[in-house]
């Protein structure tokens, strides 16, 4: 009987080795960043900063950071990962280049945002109709939803404060297109803001939402088709009144207080108005209730305003405030949709949690924390942060199916992006062969076949 010395088998490692490309599950992104055009609208974006003699194209250096953040990396000189893989990511900057990029894409300022923008919005358009019947806005509505982040920063940086959960660092306003049940989500978004900016600051929610319109099919800029949600920090009069501006139309969703008028107005509630809450298949909501409110508790707000209300049995444990009734958790939204019953609104605004999770994926993707110490060149790093986010929620859209839609950044890189392949030369052409036995090769191979059955831009 051979005696085990362990639970593993022994491998023997050396260097050398010649051939093997790792991350080379990555070129899904690569081949997402041609078919999409990305490559050639920031590349063309960024002509007035490319130096007369320079041997790297900007728009190719900031596209090379942002696919190494796409596949897990937090910091500049993580591009080094791309500069192994020529076969794969072509010529990559050197770090010094790369940084003195960025210093020079941050003095920039607005007209350097506002290039990197359009340029996304266009190809943000083109993904659209590419994507078909999947696309956000397959359904006649889009959804974005506006949220706040907390970003924490362990040294001295421009503009970072303590917060209102008593931390330190930056507290940036992000937008994401809803994907659906059946998807993601997308960037459309990043607003850097000092981390002693205000949750209800009406002027920042205003502003961000104009640069995520911006963001959409100039069809879908103004009118009824596009509904902004938010929680709480969006329910202020200055902000409702804007949305509601005759001439924009934009349909809201937006989280409200539970003030002192909105606390007495559900006491008056009787309990035959009170409507059980329903699941998004259709059953019924266990200890949960929704009920619309009127009266006084309107006043002063745009016309056309439903205030909704909601009360729920809190979960083991959770403890109440002082805004809520009768042992039940109480919460609120206001909505300019007239012809829906309340329980389809509610449902939808209670959807609104998607954007936790699109906001759990850009923490994972580079939004832990902005290394750089001038906010400018944070706000390039916000920049590079949501193509890289734009990135992966493209490809999926255009080369996934089904449940893989629906994998986060970081399942995308263990199952797909970390996948190791030989590279092969023949007939002069070069190629990635990957395991046979891996678990998720066919996800990757048929993933690819999609994008390249797809037209090439232009």
């Amino acid at each position: 009987m051979k005696k085990r010395i362990g639970s593993y088998p022994r491998v023997r490692v050396e260097g050398g080795g010649r051939g093997v490309v790792s991350q080379a599950g990555a070129v899904l992104l690569v081949e997402t960043v041609r078919k999409s055009g990305l490559d050639g609208a920031i590349s063309a974006a960024l002509v007035p900063w490319r130096k007369p003699r320079a041997v790297h194209d900007p728009g190719k250096i900031l596209l090379d950071v942002a696919l190494a953040v796409a596949l897990g990396g937090d910091c500049l000189a993580d591009v080094g990962m791309l500069r192994a893989e020529p076969a794969v990511f072509g010529p990559v900057a050197s770090d010094p280049t790369v940084s003195r990029l960025v210093s020079k894409l941050a003095s920039g300022g607005h007209r350097l945002l506002a290039a990197l923008r359009t340029a996304r919005a266009e190809v943000r358009e083109h993904v659209w109709r590419l994507a078909g019947e999947a696309a956000p806005d397959a359904g006649g509505q889009v959804i974005v939803d506006i949220d706040g982040v907390l970003v924490l920063a362990h040294s001295e940086k421009q503009d970072a404060a303590a917060t209102w959960r008593k931390t330190f660092g930056h507290h940036p306003l992000m937008g994401f297109v809803d994907h659906g049940r059946g998807g993601s989500g997308e960037p459309v978004v990043g607003l850097l803001r000092p981390g002693n900016a205000g949750s209800n600051t009406a002027a920042d929610h205003i502003q961000a939402t104009k640069l995520a319109l911006a963001q959409l099919p100039k069809r879908l800029r103004r009118g009824r088709q596009t509904l902004i949600r938010t929680d709480s920090g969006g329910g202020t009069h200055e902000f409702v009144a804007w949305l509601a501006q005759r001439g924009r139309w934009l349909s809201y969703s937006v989280g409200m207080t539970i003030t002192d008028a909105i606390h007495q107005a559900v006491l008056k509630v009787p309990a035959s108005a009170w409507t059980p809450a329903v699941e998004p298949d259709g059953d019924i909501r266990d200890g949960a209730w929704v009920a619309e409110l009127a009266g006084d508790c309107l006043t002063g707000w745009p016309k056309g305003l439903r205030l909704i209300v909601r009360k729920e049995r809190p979960h083991p444990g959770a403890q109440l405030r002082f805004t809520d009734a009768d042992g039940m958790r109480l919460t609120c939204f206001a909505t300019n949709t007239i012809h829906a019953p309340i329980t389809e609104l509610e449902l939808r605004h209670r959807q609104r949690a998607r954007a936790e999770d699109r906001i759990r994926a850009a923490r994972a993707t580079g939004l832990r924390n902005l290394p750089l110490h001038d906010t400018a060149q944070n706000q390039i790093r916000l920049e590079i942060i949501q193509i890289a986010l734009d990135l992966l929620a493209w490809m999926p859209l255009l080369a996934l199916t089904g449940q893989a839609r629906l994998w986060e950044p970081r399942r995308l890189r263990l199952r797909l992006f970390s996948a190791a392949a030989e590279l092969i030369t023949s007939g002069r052409r070069r190629y990635l062969r990957l395991a046979k036995h891996g678990p998720w090769t066919d996800v990757i191979t048929n993933a690819l076949d999609r994008l390249h059955a797809l037209p090439n831009p232009g």
